[in-house]
């Protein structure tokens, strides 16, 4: 499976963004990840296979929407309340396994990234 995340850009504090992971096929749980410049990626939203389950990490609880569209084989992030702190590059990732999945190994195919800037 081929992952194309898109979607990104510079907006303002306090602004919204919508995010789109576009599949080349057929995927299972699927998850969005960020990476800050220094830091490590962390997985940030999971959603299980049929988009029933989400997990959100403490950080975007509340200000973040991970959904999918299992037809279009498309699964979006709506961020909204964008902080300067949410500034990293994005990457969506997906799993072989339908039940979410919390754990940074279990995902096998990732996309390429996109950067979100959020100026103050």
């Amino acid at each position: 499976v081929q992952l194309q995340a898109f979607g990104g850009g510079l907006v303002q504090a306090g602004g919204s963004l919508r995010l789109s992971c576009a599949a080349s096929g057929r995927t299972l749980a699927m998850g969005w990840f960020r990476q800050a410049p220094g830091k490590e990626r962390d997985l940030l939203v999971a959603i299980n296979w049929s988009g029933s389950t989400a997990y959100y990490q403490d950080s975007v609880r509340g200000r973040f929407t991970v959904s999918r569209d299992n037809a279009k084989n498309t699964m979006y992030l709506q961020m909204n309340s964008l902080k300067p702190e949410d500034t990293a590059v994005y990457y969506c990732a997906a799993t072989s396994r339908s039940a979410i999945a919390t754990m940074t190994p279990f995902y096998d195919f990732w996309g390429q990234g996109t950067q979100v800037t959020v100026s103050s």
